[in-house]
């Protein structure tokens, strides 16, 4: 009878012949493995989604695997592709298991990976965007997506409407005989406003509209765009599945209808991301779930003390009950992540940078930094100059705080710091 050891080579020689044809791609595998998972809590299907250690001699975590090159065993099988493996930007065992994992949580019919969070919206853009086209984008969109927008789509010949994120169905006014595409992202970047993605998506799919939505903030832990009307789930992996400041990537997932089309953009633009780096956006998901506990405790903890502070003239925070939209929030989120902004009430416009600055300027625990999601605090002076609908807040600068794993006193402590600066001003 063969021992452990030979079982699993075994195991790993079975592994390797079913590689070799494209009816066997693990897909089975990932269902039976998802099957006991199903119901499982979410820290729970985060510890064991995306990997099968019996496919690696047992090991816990999946090899990373660097290639370009794929060998053919022979001459027909690479005309014919006749393997799972071809070529390195079309997958590896690494990315495969990150894809897998994500799409368990998403929902999806497939994953795409990308180098950034950023190419994560401009990719699915190019698959369903053609010139003489019509997109309608969020006005609370995230910078860079609207750059790409007002640059390279309106030099493609698409042409960009911004709409109102609390539109909801209303959005129906907006729409032209050539609406291709709806972006939508909620809570909205800096200022953080709702969507009522079913609306919207009713909306959209009735006049023949993709609609994508990043869902960067919330994950798919907290919100599932495809099961809310979502054609297409973005994340800047990025954030809060890598967790430690230290890996750019993207993921872009698909529902059955649109992951074709997906897949074969992503194909011929020649984005992927890397083993490396999906080697450690799949170690981070593994402790995503408590870090978004974390993350969601602490942040609304402070977000409820600013609410008390005279510095403070509104808080951005979408699970608070005097935030607008909160009941779109409630209805449709499982919890909150861990960035926010506020208003810091200024009584003069020609002192809002000043006292910004100042504020920032004393904090010595919040860094000073343009992304969010990882282990550290993080500040930033929010620039709305480029909003055509929600216009900044007239009572002062907006400041963005991503509430990091720090004890809350401290982080209390440390803004503390920078009220004091700004009364100084």
């Amino acid at each position: 009878m063969p021992g452990p050891a030979s079982g699993l080579t075994d195991g790993f020689a079975r592994f390797k012949s079913c590689r070799l044809h494209p009816s066997a791609k693990g897909i089975s595998n990932m269902k039976d493995r998802e099957g006991p998972l199903h119901n499982a809590g979410i820290n729970t299907r985060l510890s064991h989604l995306g990997n099968d250690p019996a496919e690696f001699h047992g090991f816990v975590n999946p090899p990373v695997v660097h290639a370009s090159t794929v060998l053919f065993p022979n001459a027909r099988a690479m005309e014919t592709r006749g393997q799972k493996y071809t070529y390195a930007t079309r997958g590896t065992p690494t990315t495969d298991a990150l894809c897998e994992a994500i799409d368990a949580l998403e929902g999806s019919a497939g994953t795409i990976l990308v180098p950034s969070g950023l190419a994560a919206v401009t990719v699915p853009f190019l698959a369903f965007l053609s010139a003489g086209d019509h997109a309608l984008i969020v006005d609370s969109v995230y910078g860079p997506t609207r750059h790409f927008c007002d640059t390279m789509l309106k030099r493609l010949g698409v042409e960009v409407d911004y709409y109102d994120p609390l539109v909801g169905a209303a959005i129906e006014a907006l729409i032209k005989p050539n609406t291709k595409l709806v972006h939508t992202e909620a809570p909205g970047s800096n200022t953080f406003e709702m969507q009522d993605i079913p609306a919207i998506a009713a909306i959209a799919h009735k006049h023949g509209a993709v609609v994508t939505m990043d869902n960067t903030w919330a994950t798919p832990v907290y919100f599932k765009p495809l099961d809310f009307g979502a054609d297409i789930s973005i994340h800047a992996a990025t954030k809060y599945p890598s967790g430690h400041s230290d890996i750019l990537m993207g993921t872009v997932s698909a529902n059955a209808k649109h992951w074709p089309q997906l897949q074969e953009a992503n194909i011929t633009l020649g984005i992927c991301g890397a083993p490396d780096d999906a080697y450690q956006i799949l170690r981070g998901l593994r402790t995503m779930g408590v870090r978004l506990e974390r993350h969601y405790e602490s942040a609304l903890t402070i977000a409820k003390w600013l609410e008390d502070r005279e510095e403070v003239a509104t808080v951005l925070h979408p699970a608070l009950p005097s935030f607008p939209s909160h009941e779109l929030w409630k209805r449709d989120f499982k919890g909150a992540s861990g960035i926010f902004s506020f208003v810091l009430a200024v009584d003069a416009p020609e002192k809002f940078k000043a006292k910004a600055h100042a504020f920032l300027d004393a904090l010595q625990i919040f860094g000073l930094g343009w992304s969010w999601g990882g282990f550290e605090s993080l500040a930033v002076h929010v620039n709305l100059n480029d909003r055509r609908i929600c216009k900044a807040p007239a009572e002062g600068p907006v400041i963005r705080l991503q509430i990091g794993l720090e004890d809350v006193v401290d982080i209390k402590a440390d803004i503390e710091r920078g009220f004091a600066a700004a009364n100084a001003v």
